[in-house]
């Protein structure tokens, strides 16, 4: 069973890898963030359960730093307030969890990335069709295609993975380049005269 999970996920990434449109979409959502957290702009990322975990690390990258030191940006993890969490949930429902916080935290011109491995989760698609009427940029990062998630997202990458383990996985392996490339296009964003931190 280890070398079988070992072998799909080396599967899985080399699939990745080779596929140019999904270089192009990284490179892209990495130039895109940059503008906006620049502008004064924010991040949003949600998801459940192992995808929750990935929402965070993303906006913890954001917040913090990845590789080099920089300016902190705005990223927030919208399943991290576990008392917002609770009271939508006792008052509204499951499926207003996330979608009520884009409400109240989301601008027109922020991002919100959304990760479901199934991409059928009923919470994250709700906080992506929120999101999208209030003017946000909707990422979607998800398991196989077809699925919802993508459809209704501006934009997305699928994992091509039957396990949700490989799925979550690569979804890590993703945010990282991702961090990467946003990384680049802040420092080439740089005001001229502007020094780097040490």
């Amino acid at each position: 069973m280890i070398e079988e999970h070992f072998a799909a996920l080396r599967r899985t990434v080399g699939r990745m890898e080779t596929d140019r449109a999904v270089m192009a979409t990284l490179r892209r959502w990495g130039s895109h963030l940059a503008g906006v957290l620049q502008t004064g702009g924010r991040l949003l990322a949600c998801g459940n359960g192992g995808s929750a975990a990935e929402a965070q690390h993303l906006t913890s990258e954001v917040t913090g730093r990845f590789r080099r030191d920089r300016p902190p940006y705005a990223a927030l993890a919208l399943h991290a307030d576990t008392s917002a969490i609770t009271a939508i949930l006792n008052d509204y429902g499951p499926d207003e969890v996330f979608a009520r916080q884009v409400r109240a935290h989301g601008r027109p011109g922020d991002v919100l990335v959304a990760l479901s491995t199934s991409g059928r989760s009923a919470n994250v698609l709700a906080a992506a069709a929120n999101a999208h009427a209030m003017g946000l940029t909707t990422w979607a990062l998800t398991g196989p295609q077809p699925n919802q998630l993508a459809s209704i997202c501006d934009d997305g990458i699928c994992v091509p993975a039957d396990e949700v383990a490989t799925v979550q996985e690569v979804h890590l392996l993703l945010i990282h380049a991702l961090c990467e490339v946003l990384d680049e296009a802040l420092r080439a964003r740089r005001p001229l005269g502007e020094e780097e931190p040490a």
